[in-house]
């Protein structure tokens, strides 16, 4: 089958009529829809191929399956701001942010910030409650966990997490549950009911 096969019919499974090719008319004929159908099947079969999910679309999936309660029964984080701490100087409380559901200050000292306080409902995520559910500490009544290296925080009436996070080194541990303790929490508490 090495014989010369332009301007020839070559009769076997794969006969194609070849036309005598030039350099200028290589693709003339039927060729070039051979060349676009392979191309079309080509980017068919690779449209069709499963598409995995980015790791952003999981944590999508996995936060809509997580039970949610209504907006209306998540307090508005600006009717926590009269259950921070009242502060005097050297200190300062600088409101940062409210939000349906949280609300968060600064804790200024002399004008650097030294702590961050914020107060979240956990009825939009119950699962924030499970890790007070170990605890084997309790301050002001309440049970106290450890947040990290640099956060300290307690469960008010089974639902009002209150968290203080060191932002200066030399806010220890104590600094933040003596500051927690500063909190209307009584207040707090019956919000909840």
């Amino acid at each position: 089958m090495h014989e010369k096969i332009i301007g020839k019919k070559i009769t076997n499974r794969y006969s194609v009529w070849l036309k005598p090719a030039t350099l200028g008319s290589r693709f003339q004929g039927k060729r070039p829809s051979l060349l676009l159908l392979s191309i079309l099947l080509g980017l068919v079969l690779s449209a069709c191929q499963p598409v995995r999910p980015s790791r952003w679309e999981d944590a999508q999936q996995t936060s809509e399956a997580q039970p949610v309660v209504s907006e209306g029964d998540v307090i508005k984080g600006s009717k926590f701001n009269q259950f921070f701490p009242e502060a005097s100087d050297p200190f300062n409380i600088v409101f940062l942010q409210e939000k349906e559901g949280f609300a968060e200050a600064n804790l200024e000292y002399e004008g650097d910030e030294v702590a961050t306080l914020a107060i979240s409902d956990t009825a939009n995520n119950p699962s924030a409650r499970d890790k007070y559910g170990q605890s084997t500490k309790q301050l002001a009544g309440y049970p106290v966990v450890a947040v990290g290296s640099n956060g300290t925080a307690i469960l008010v009436a089974d639902r009002f997490q209150v968290q203080v996070r060191s932002k200066a080194e030399d806010f220890a541990a104590e600094d933040r549950e003596s500051w927690l303790q500063e909190f209307d929490l009584k207040g707090l508490s019956e919000l909840a009911n």
